[in-house]
């Protein structure tokens, strides 16, 4: 049965954008010898076939986003945001003060917790700290999810958050509500509905479009300051059709295979660091400036 597109809506489904990482928890348990041991969403006696409703199980509230995102995440519509955006000249500041600017991007759905954005972002940096890791991939754990200050520029739900996914080709059919995207226009354009699609095979992930979101944005924000390590976990670190499913390996470079193994590193870290510990920020802040200020100059564009 095909489904008819509507109008896109100005309505917000998610409660919170909380609640399509609690979907990605069920769906993707952490894998086993990565990263923190996750404080929740994680059971590792847990087999592979108790996940085979996650979508049927799913909230209303978190299959209206993905019906939103699959309808309206087009080839073009990627292409546009990215004119409209990535010429970097809305703002202009550092990368603490966007962490406290993202603070405006308020949570009121969980009743248990009055954690902040600028906190969360702390939660994942910590962790990655306490494990050992180095200060550039600490560093890319508070900066991972700034590019969710779309969310403050009027962008909806589903064009900030979301597992990404290439546009300009076929849909693999391990991405997750996949039946939603019979309603995306694309999928009735038959130059994007070939393996390859616009693209060429082993043209590299850089060549490719992904769905359109914070991954792509806080990337362009970065790309000329953190190591490329870094760069990869920032730009696909929703990228789960990849990094989790093995799915579109035809088009990556030996780059983006190389690169795998850190973008897989920083999963669990970007999943299961988030708990209702808060951590101190005015004590941790002389770090984190001295950390920012090594990559960093004291303005950015945004």
């Amino acid at each position: 049965m095909s489904i008819t597109p509507s109008p896109i809506p100005s309505n917000q489904p998610l409660q919170s954008l909380d609640e399509w990482e609690d979907f990605m928890k069920e769906r993707y348990p952490a894998p086993m010898g990565a990263g923190p041991k996750p404080t929740v969403g994680y059971d590792p006696d847990k087999k592979e076939s108790q996940f085979r409703n996650y979508e049927a199980d799913a909230r209303p509230t978190v299959r209206e986003f993905y019906r939103l995102n699959h309808t309206f995440q087009t080839h073009e519509f990627g292409q546009a945001k990215r004119r409209q955006y990535l010429g970097l000249d809305r703002m202009k500041m550092g990368i603490w003060e966007a962490a406290e600017y993202l603070n405006k991007l308020v949570d009121d759905s969980d009743p248990d917790t009055d954690m902040t954005q600028l906190e969360h972002l702390l939660q994942t940096a910590e962790q990655l700290r306490r494990d050992g890791r180095p200060r550039w991939m600490i560093l890319t754990g508070f900066v991972h999810d700034l590019g969710k200050i779309l969310c403050l520029w009027d962008e909806p739900q589903w064009a900030v958050v979301g597992d990404t996914f290439p546009t300009g080709c076929a849909y693999s059919d391990k991405i997750v509500f996949h039946r939603f995207f019979e309603a995306n226009p694309d999928h009735a354009d038959a130059r994007y509905q070939t393996r390859c699609g616009v693209y060429e095979e082993g043209c590299g992930l850089d060549a490719v479009a992904l769905s359109w979101g914070h991954d792509e944005y806080i990337y362009q924000v970065c790309k000329d300051h953190l190591p490329m390590e870094g760069l990869y976990m920032l730009r696909y670190h929703s990228f789960y059709p990849w990094h989790r499913e093995e799915q579109y390996g035809h088009l990556c470079n030996d780059q983006d295979r190389a690169m795998l193994k850190w973008v897989r590193e920083f999963n669990p870290y970007d999943l299961y660091t988030k708990s209702h510990g808060k951590p101190d920020v005015k004590a941790l802040r002389p770090f984190y400036d001295e950390l920012i200020r090594e990559y960093f100059p004291a303005q950015i564009r945004w």
